[in-house]
């Protein structure tokens, strides 16, 4: 995106301004993606899409509104502020609304976090890449169909303009592969997968591995037994460990907060994990899936600390749940273009454990080993968790037959405490968890 975006940005803002805003911002966003798939060796999905978005949010007093537009087009400009300034006149006063207070002054126009790769495959680049993770999965023995295999490329750009001096883009590039295939025969049938996603294509793990590791999970996983019905404890695999950073960030989230819908609202300073944990949000992750420069507001971004030895310190905010709490925001907006910012996190982690995963399961005598869940039935508000999951069981500290026809179920509250982490942690993904074990669920199946 070149300094001309900014400029035509720039040029909205100031005409919003001129025409009665007392402050003003606007977002544009344009893309390029390309998908390709295979299913058994014939071509399944070919795609490229190009998208382009523009936001304007106009400041009357308390009262804010949005509109937005498809392409960047100066005659239009006039237009589209008044538009803003008509709604923004009639709706209701909203005493939290307004721009960052904080924000950065000058022209952002970095790559600093190395975001953005150079290089653009072809599709029959990307076609060749899906092919091979679903040739790979195929020749494992005992599978016996694909589910279909993809390879994807896409490039993105966000720019940022407020008439609080702030100017700013940045650009990221994403490479993805997956793979997924059925193992066995009719009622018998089991399915698994694996992926990856990378900014920059030589950090992306070869189509032949993840097809490799697809096939053999899904090999494993034939013939479950259901686990009899009781309370035993369970070891989560890192693909799905992290789904517990999910539900941990919605309940810190500043918006929740604010409303009063979380579980964790009176928490604050107090212990929430074990004494040895910590979870961390870091936009300055070289090359990170969800890195940034700036948030959604024009804000610097850096490490946030939410839990430190196990004790909640910090909330999830943008400026206006940060207003509504009597807090400052610690540059955690995201922002679309058609809506205003709201709290988001972005590089979201565990610390690492500090025994292996085998240590970790060594001592259970009969257990389960999460590999997959389905469903999802949270109560934010109270923080009751059920979820229908499949896996392997746990015997004599061995991973031992699959499993699968069950439910976990808890509560957050009792399940963050428990937690007990393996110092396998790995930056895979956007949310990146260890292996991990509680001791705090329920199971229901045989």
């Amino acid at each position: 995106m070149s300094a001309n975006t900014l400029d035509t940005l720039s040029d909205l803002v100031r005409r919003a301004i001129a025409k009665g805003a007392d402050a003003a911002d606007a977002v544009f966003a344009s893309g390029t993606a390309v998908a390709t798939g295979v299913r058994n060796g014939v071509t399944e999905e070919l795609e490229r899409s190009e998208t382009t978005d523009l936001g304007l949010r106009v400041f009357v007093g308390n009262k804010a509104a949005i509109v937005s537009a498809t392409t960047l087009e100066p005659a239009r400009f006039d237009s589209l502020a008044e538009q803003a300034l008509a709604m923004a006149r009639v709706l209701p006063e909203d005493h939290f609304a307004g721009l960052a207070e904080n924000s950065l002054r000058g022209v952002y126009n970095t790559n600093t976090l190395d975001l953005a790769d150079t290089a653009e495959p072809d599709t029959k680049t990307l076609l060749e890449r899906a092919r091979e993770g679903e040739e790979a999965a195929l020749a494992i023995k005992g599978v016996t169909n694909s589910a279909g295999s993809q390879a994807s490329w896409g490039r993105s750009q966000i720019a940022l303009v407020t008439s609080r001096d702030f100017a700013g883009t940045y650009t990221r590039t994403s490479h993805g592969t997956s793979v997924c295939v059925l193992a066995g025969q009719g009622e018998d049938m089991q399915r698994d997968y694996d992926y990856h996603g990378t900014a920059h294509l030589t950090d992306l793990e070869s189509a032949a591995a993840l097809g490799k590791k697809a096939g053999e999970n899904a090999v494993a996983r034939l013939n479950p037994v259901r686990p009899r019905t009781g309370h035993y404890p369970v070891v989560f695999h890192p693909r799905v460990a992290s789904s517990f950073l999910g539900h941990f960030i919605g309940a810190v989230n500043g918006s929740s907060i604010a409303r009063g819908t979380s579980f964790l609202k009176e928490k604050m300073g107090q212990q929430i994990f074990a004494d040895n944990v910590t979870i961390t949000d870091d936009p300055t992750r070289p090359r990170g899936l969800r890195s940034r420069p700036f948030d959604g507001e024009g804000l610097n971004t850096g490490l946030l600390t939410l839990i430190e030895n196990g004790v909640l310190k910090s909330w999830v905010l943008d400026s206006r749940s940060a207003r509504q709490l009597g807090l400052s925001s610690n540059g955690r907006a995201a922002r679309g273009t058609s809506g205003p910012p709201s709290p988001s996190a972005t590089n979201l982690a565990f610390g690492p454990g500090e025994v292996s995963p085998a240590a970790l399961i060594a001592d259970i005598k009969e257990g389960l080993y999460i590999t997959e869940m389905m469903g999802s039935s949270v109560n934010a508000l109270t923080g009751d968790y059920s979820r229908g999951a499949s896996g392997f069981m746990i015997r004599d500290g061995q991973i031992a037959e699959a499993a699968a026809g069950f439910t976990l179920a808890g509560n957050l509250t009792d399940i963050f405490a428990s937690l007990v982490l393996a110092d396998d942690l790995v930056f895979r993904f956007g949310t990146n968890a260890p292996t991990l074990r509680t001791d705090a669920l329920n199971i229901a199946g045989a």
